[in-house]
């Protein structure tokens, strides 16, 4: 008897992928974070997997690392006890890349050989699987820029590699949501459109807030809510030429974007609950609404926290984290008020 398509065991496997993405994003935030990314200086996509066993290989590892700028620049006092540090956290995180690539594939397989998904949802995840090998690759480009000259890795590079994590996330979400909510109600257009405008500028302020990370602008101006007491915009912010550099190339600038805009995203995501709240809503619109509502405050307050105690691992990576809960209310918000 063949199986029902696009059945719970499908919904499981999209949303078991959901949770490992978010735990590499996890991981990746402590890695960044702790100054671990560059610490596996070559890419073994299979041997890769096994890290360095016994001291001849671990020193073999040191060695490597040392040949590179940031040993050189940055490290130069490590011991190999240090080096096992931050070289775990690295190895962990892209561990966790192998895993997802596994889990997805495997089943996926294993779903096209019995049956079990309908046609339009094998284009869906033939689309997950591009952009998910397509974050692989990214990981990899953005490391090999922090392995020439310098010991930091493209602030664009990073933000291409974290904004598509993000993505590839919501459209996991969204194509599980397509199967267990698969019917619809007729929603207001304008409002829809609405939602899609906040969505855009929700990954804007995102794709900021990998530039403030990758240019580590979180450490400056760390008051609020002026950049610095009692100036509202810091002269730094526009010292560049042309002044376009300033908006993506200046660490006080780009600060100034991603805090200034926090405040866009709080009106949009109001302004959203406001109307939303005098429509006829369903149950599960009500709790999306809600959810936007509270997150978008959390995440908030936290950033604020980030800027005023200077990043320290715990706050970044609650603040990474909140990005990851709104952006799934969001998502989510878009889904119940779509067609």
């Amino acid at each position: 008897m063949a199986k029902q398509k696009d059945n719970k065991n499908v919904i499981y496997w999209l949303l078991t992928g959901c949770i490992l993405i978010f735990i590499m994003v996890v991981v990746g935030g402590i890695t960044r974070l702790t100054d671990s990314g560059l610490s596996i200086s070559n890419y073994k996509l299979i041997t890769g997997t096994i890290p360095p066993i016994g001291e001849a290989e671990w020193q073999e590892a040191f060695e490597l690392y040392q040949q590179y700028p940031e040993y050189q620049k940055l490290h130069s006092h490590f011991t190999l006890e240090d080096f096992k540090g931050i070289y775990f956290w690295e190895w962990l995180h892209r561990v966790i890349g192998r895993l997802i690539g596994l889990v997805f594939i495997f089943p996926f397989i294993y779903f096209l050989i019995t049956k079990q998904l309908t046609k339009k949802t094998i284009k869906k995840c033939l689309v997950l699987l591009v952009l998910g090998g397509f974050q692989g690759f990214l990981g990899w480009y953005m490391v090999k820029s922090g392995l020439v000259d310098m010991p930091d890795v493209s602030h664009f590079r990073l933000a291409a590699h974290l904004t598509t994590a993000f993505l590839t996330f919501a459209a996991t979400l969204w194509v599980a949501l397509d199967l267990m909510y698969p019917n619809k109600k007729i929603i207001d257009k304008k409002f829809r459109n609405l939602i899609i405008v906040s969505y855009l500028a929700l990954i804007f302020q995102i794709v900021y807030g990998a530039f403030v990370a990758g240019l580590k602008a979180g450490l400056l101006h760390n008051h609020w809510p002026f950049m610095n007491e009692g100036k509202f915009m810091h002269e730094t912010v526009y010292i560049l030429e042309p002044f376009y550099k300033n908006l993506i190339e200046n660490p006080s600038g780009i600060q100034f974007i991603h805090r200034t805009f926090a405040y866009v995203v709080v009106v949009f995501i109001l302004i959203i609950w406001y109307q939303g709240k005098k429509m006829s809503l369903t149950k599960l619109q009500n709790k999306a609404l809600d959810a936007l509502f509270i997150l978008v405050f959390v995440q908030f307050l936290l950033g604020v926290l980030t800027i005023i105690y200077q990043v320290p691992l715990w706050l970044g990576v609650a603040h990474q984290v909140g990005a990851f809960f709104l952006l799934s209310a969001m998502t989510f918000t878009l889904h119940r008020f779509s067609k």
